[in-house]
């Protein structure tokens, strides 16, 4: 009877850890990060009566989980893409909207102000055109300013994102430790008592790590799991967890890099290609890739237009007949720490500015100038020939022996950008320089098309406590042609061609319809004139300032003409082929091809991601009308091994009765 007994017991037991598994599994059918568990049966071994073994009944081997590291990571990788993916286009989308929108764009403002431009030109005299001009350029700084700030808006959010993630990858990180010292206790008892919850739990927060940025997980002898990063960066090693800070960095004010914390309490900073995937992944991805760029490059336009407009501003002459003045106030080029260099734009070759950030070494008294992103570099001094590269002019240079600084030409430009003059009559629409051509010219001399390169020494006032007066009054300056030869006063010289040679021929056959000369005077000013048409021996021509020229708008006409005039990205050639329009227009292109990419790519990886998790789900997850069946079933074998009991108790009073 005692045989019979414990055989029913031993179904009880069983049953009752079936009904216990199942019940588990109902109630966590929601919980994240848990899965299907499973009794496993075995049988009790045998007992041996004459020579026929009895069985003994039933017991529980073990709770196992319904997991397959396999398919875990495979949701983990599609999981991690998603999250790059998702906390990508959460930033991008925003500038995106802003860059594009009809209304609050670069466009419509450049638009606007070179059609007040286009104004003056028309009437240089009217003070209203002029002062639509200023307000139209206070609109436009306005506008770069808005720009500007939005994206530094952007960059603000991005950066406390970032210290938000770090602080819940140490969390999680701590968290993932601390389970495996009680996992690692909890199933001390043997590698066939796995701690099942325990396991569920450590799963889901590597899970949710992994979701910040892409982690490996390794499985350790002990029980615990190591996890990495990058490119083999331990994260967690048993119950160590690695913990990480932001600082800002020494690139830019605000700039939050991320710092592995020593056990000395140093701090290293972490290279950006080990903090790949996730959210983390995907916010230094979108700071480096899309919002440094598109605000260098918007700086890039800024820096190009106020550079071109002040060039040629301040070669024109006001309504009160002083050579121009700045019409934009453009901030210094970045340099970090400050005092390491002096640079500047150099205004002779806009086309090379490239946008880009630089490094600037000093390599045993020997200073490298290195573009970031395309790795060009050229040894440079403060002395010709090597104090230019890519548009940046070198003026000092002070780093000690193995020393770098940083070197941002554009970044700041946009959000620096503001108006130097406020007042109508400093609008310098006039060319400073007159042409006369005498009535007593016998032959077709025709002269146009006056140019001004330079304006230096235009002035030739007395220095006065405050400067010169900034009126050129230069002397008049005579041109007769006679035997195919210009004849210009001591001092002065002509050149002609490409790369420009000295040439005073003028020979009307061939030259007649039209010949372009730069006429270099001492002081250091110069400009180009065209001549044509067929002079007669003893013709000529001067030069002298445009006094009382206020009614005259070449000066305007030439700053309108900036508006479509190719300034930026010089090809192979060393020409410029790029309109400040189009640039904008490239920028937005960039963005928007980038927020399509990044939109596509998310809902690729959502597709990947419900493909993995169905395949994991199959196996691991909870069917409630599969665990609503096993309840009824194993029920029945709860009441089944009851019934056993019960016979084995009614058999064994039958017993008793009959000694009684």
């Amino acid at each position: 009877m005692s045989t019979l007994l414990n055989i029913g017991r031993t179904g009880l037991n069983a049953a009752q850890a079936q009904l216990s598994t199942t019940s588990h599994n109902i109630t966590n059918a929601t919980t994240p990060g848990y899965h299907r568990q499973t009794v496993r049966q075995s049988m009790e071994d045998p007992l041996l009566k004459g020579t026929v073994f009895f069985g003994q009944g039933t017991k529980v081997a073990a709770i196992e989980r319904s997991y397959s590291q396999f398919l875990e990571n495979q949701v983990m990788l599609s999981d991690n893409r998603r999250a790059e993916f998702a906390a990508y286009n959460a930033q991008i989308s925003q500038i995106d909207n802003v860059l594009a929108d009809p209304t609050s764009g670069l466009s419509p403002a450049m638009a606007q102000f070179f059609a007040a431009l286009q104004d003056v030109s028309a009437n240089p005299t009217n003070t209203a055109s002029r002062q639509a001009l200023l307000s139209s350029g206070e609109s436009l700084v306005a506008r770069f300013n808005a720009l500007d700030d939005r994206l530094s808006e952007v960059r603000s959010g991005v950066e406390a994102d970032l210290r938000a993630t770090v602080e819940q990858i140490n969390s999680y990180a701590r968290e993932v430790a601390d389970l495996n010292q009680r996992i690692v206790i909890a199933q001390s008892a043997g590698a066939g008592v796995p701690a099942n919850d325990l396991l569920d739990q450590r799963q889901q927060a590597i899970f949710e790590l992994n979701q910040l940025i892409k982690v490996n997980s390794v499985n350790q002898d002990d029980g615990s799991v190591a996890v990495f990063i990058g490119s083999g960066q331990a994260l967690v090693l048993g119950n160590d967890p690695a913990q990480f800070d932001t600082t800002v960095s020494q690139d830019e004010a605000g700039r939050q890099a991320i710092t592995l914390l020593g056990r000395d309490g140093s701090e290293v900073i972490v290279s950006e290609t080990l903090l790949t995937g996730g959210s983390l992944g995907g916010l230094l991805a979108f700071r480096r890739e899309a919002l440094d760029t598109t605000q260098r490059s918007l700086g890039l336009i800024a820096t190009t237009l106020a550079t071109a407009f002040n060039t040629q501003h301040k070669l024109g002459t006001d309504l009160d007949g002083m050579l121009g003045q700045n019409f934009f106030n453009l901030g210094p080029v970045g340099v970090q720490p400050p005092d390491a260099a002096t640079i500047t734009i150099d205004p002779d070759k806009l086309g090379e500015l490239t946008g880009n950030d630089y490094a600037l070494r000093n390599s045993g008294g020997t200073y490298t100038l290195t573009n970031l992103t395309t790795g060009a570099s050229q040894v440079v001094t403060t002395t010709a020939p090597g104090n230019t590269f890519e548009g940046l002019k070198i003026d000092s240079l002070s780093l000690a022996d193995g020393e770098t600084a940083r070197i941002q030409p554009t970044r700041y430009a946009a959000g620096e950008l503001s108006m130097a003059i406020s007042q109508t009559s400093r609008v310098a629409a006039a060319n400073p320089v007159a042409i006369t051509v005498p009535s007593s010219n016998a032959g077709s001399l025709s002269v146009g098309n006056v140019l001004v390169k330079n304006v230096t020494g235009m002035d030739t006032s007395p220095a006065l406590p405050a400067g010169p007066d900034g009126v050129p009054d230069f002397s008049t300056i005579s041109v007769s042609w006679a035997a195919n030869t210009l004849t210009v006063p001591a001092g002065y010289t002509l050149t002609s061609g490409t790369p420009p040679a000295a040439d005073n021929a003028y020979n009307p056959p061939t030259d007649g319809p039209g010949k372009t000369f730069t006429l270099t005077a001492p002081g250091g000013f110069s400009f180009e004139f065209t001549l044509s048409g067929v002079p007669a021996g003893g013709d000529g021509f001067s030069f002298g300032p445009n006094v009382g020229g206020v009614a005259d708008n070449r000066n305007a006409v030439l700053l309108g003409s900036l508006q479509t005039a190719r300034l930026m990205f010089n090809n192979a050639a060393g020409e410029a082929t790029t309109t400040m329009g189009n640039a904008y227009a490239q920028i937005v292109t960039s963005v928007g091809n980038k927020t399509r990419e990044v939109q596509a790519s998310e809902k690729a990886q959502d597709a990947l991601l419900a493909q993995a998790k169905n395949a994991r789900d199959s196996l691991s997850a909870v069917n409630l009308d599969e665990e609503a069946a096993n309840l009824v079933r194993f029920q029945q074998a709860y009441q089944a091994s009851a019934r056993v009991m019960t016979v084995a108790q009614t058999l064994f009073d039958e017993l008793l009765s009959i000694a009684r």
